[in-house]
């Protein structure tokens, strides 16, 4: 028997069609890549968005077509995830980090058909445009005042093509299985892979980043959006706003310390979220200024993924901000979230000092993902906080395949995406990340977590940024190099350094050396890249003592 119960498609236009009745005037506040501040509303993005979606037709944009941006966080490039979804496209967000090899890959992998980008980004597309080779239209996203000298043929104005077009169209019966939007992961080994979310995927992830125990996303938030619209979806940020009525600030591409105190200051900011590099940045700032964020802002919650966050970095926030950290990890291929860290009654009443144990844990499935823990063998391993496993999940808005079917099957025979990490899972169902599967070190069949030797060191008040890596050794296998970055102005020794972390992990974990370095390296989503590392120190060698 069938339930009795209306029928209508999960799809991303029904999201701004939401936001325009129910909430039409929250605002949307973006720094441009012009300059000033923009300030629209929910009414206005639904409005141009239907622009987009007739300019886009004009160009000869259909159904299933692929539609590349290369944007910061700003209106405009809000106004295309709705435009480009709603008209039945795909709305291809390309990550300006990569490298050109990779961003000439991805495009050309994609065959999108028109390539959105802002003007920060025009050198990098006259390079690349000889080579894409499906692109048909370049469309600079500016207005007629801006536009400069280019060599891309048959560049257009985005706001001529808006200009032209009337606000009335008729958003089109698409299935809630249709691809809705394609993001590509950031190739830290070989080429990058595309994900393809579909637009019930997408409306389900959005009611969950809604709920109380994920990000608790809601018309009460002034949310400042510094984790990129380039990278998944913004943590399904644009369309949890249009759900909820959440006011959104784009920051554009100013991502420094100062600019970002500023916004969360003028715009009042009640959450914010990012990812571990961005916010070292802003603490930096407020440390150096002299700033007293806590009687200025009114920041309430930072949301932390991408990377794990040194608890110093938790500490910070609730001393100096009075924010609360919320921990959450994921990644694209589930959309990206799989795991929040909020707190259960039980840890209202701990001490700081153990709350922030609780707070340094990724945290447990939202509704809808599945977490499993395996060994080598693929046997499932207990939920007791000790053991550690491949972590592995699946839910509505997990891939089941990569874009055009790379790599084959990516499931296990009941249906689990294998995550890459290495985790261990509470009693409680708190999940926290202790390695990349590829990064862990082994040490005489032992495992060590990089993780939590970095996150040790980064507690030194000398240390701006620490990564461990394995090193080859005759006896142990691997042992771990510790490369630190010590804050400018400050000196440090290697002793100093292994004496700290004495009593704060376990002792057979203390890294066999330390080496300084001026910076570390980074992927195009902000965490250490440690395949670089690898291959910049793999003849290094550990001193005889060690």
């Amino acid at each position: 028997m069938l339930g009795l119960m209306q029928d209508h498609k999960l799809l991303v236009s029904s999201l701004i069609e939401h936001a325009a009745a129910a909430h039409p005037d929250a605002g949307i506040v973006s720094r441009t890549v012009e300059g000033p501040i923009h300030r629209c509303t929910y009414g206005d993005i639904q409005r141009r968005a239907k622009q987009a979606a007739n300019a886009l037709a004009a160009l000869g944009v259909q159904r299933g077509d692929r539609v590349a941006t290369l944007a910061w966080n700003g209106y405009r490039h809000m106004e295309l995830y709705f435009g480009v979804s709603g008209m039945g496209a795909v709305l291809h967000t390309v990550n300006p980090r990569l490298f050109p090899e990779q961003l000439e890959y991805i495009i050309n992998h994609a065959q999108d058909a028109v390539l959105c980008f802002d003007l920060s980004f025009v050198a990098l597309v006259e390079k690349l445009a000889p080579q894409l080779a499906h692109v048909r239209a370049f469309v600079l996203m500016t207005d007629r005042g801006h536009m400069p000298a280019s060599t891309i043929p048959g560049l257009l104005c985005y706001e001529d093509l808006l200009a032209a077009q009337a606000d009335d169209y008729t958003w089109p019966d698409l299935d809630e299985g249709a691809a809705a939007s394609l993001c590509y992961t950031s190739g830290t080994t070989g080429m990058p892979k595309g994900v393809l979310y579909s637009h019930r995927s997408t409306v389900l992830h959005a009611f969950g980043a809604c709920t109380v125990d994920s990000l608790a996303v809601s018309r009460n938030e002034t949310a400042l959006l510094v984790v990129p619209m380039f990278h998944v979806n913004a943590w399904s940020m644009p369309y949890a706003g249009a759900m909820s009525g959440a006011r959104l600030v784009l920051p554009g591409p100013a991502l420094d310390g100062a600019s970002i105190y500023q916004l969360l200051r003028d715009e009042q900011v009640t959450l914010a979220l990012g990812v571990p590099t961005v916010w070292m940045m802003l603490l930096q700032h407020v440390a150096a200024a002299g700033l007293k964020p806590i009687d200025e802002l009114a920041l309430r919650r930072v949301v932390i993924g991408g990377a794990a966050a040194p608890r110093t970095m938790a500490e910070a926030f609730e001393r100096d901000f009075g924010a609360f950290v919320v921990h959450a990890w994921g990644m694209t291929e589930l959309s990206p979230v799989g795991t929040v860290c909020n707190l259960m009654p039980s840890h209202r009443a701990l001490p700081l000092a153990r709350r922030l144990d609780v707070q340094a844990k990724q945290g447990r499935a939202v509704f809808g993902v599945s977490l499993k823990l395996t060994d080598d063998a693929g046997q499932r391993l207990p939920h007791d906080g000790q053991a550690a496993g491949h972590l592995k999940v699946r839910g509505p808005w997990v891939a089941r395949a990569y874009y055009r079917d790379e790599d084959g099957p990516i499931l296990d025979d009941e249906g689990y995406f294998d995550t890459g990490d290495v985790a261990t899972i509470d009693a409680d169902g708190y999940m926290q990340i202790t390695d990349r599967a590829k990064d862990v070190i082994k040490s005489g069949g032992e495992w060590i977590s990089s993780i939590a030797l970095e996150n040790a060191a980064m507690g030194h008040l000398l240390i701006a940024e620490a990564a461990v890596i394995g090193i080859a050794h005759p006896k142990w296998q691997e042992r771990p190099l510790m490369l630190v970055v010590v804050k400018p102005g400050q000196t440090l020794e290697r002793e100093a350094v292994l004496h700290y972390l004495e009593g704060r992990v376990a002792r057979w974990w203390l890294p066999d050396d330390v080496v300084f370095v001026r910076e570390l390296p980074h992927t195009a989503t902000g965490k250490l890249h440690k395949a670089v590392l690898r291959e910049r120190f793999r003849d290094y060698r550990f001193p005889v003592e060690a």
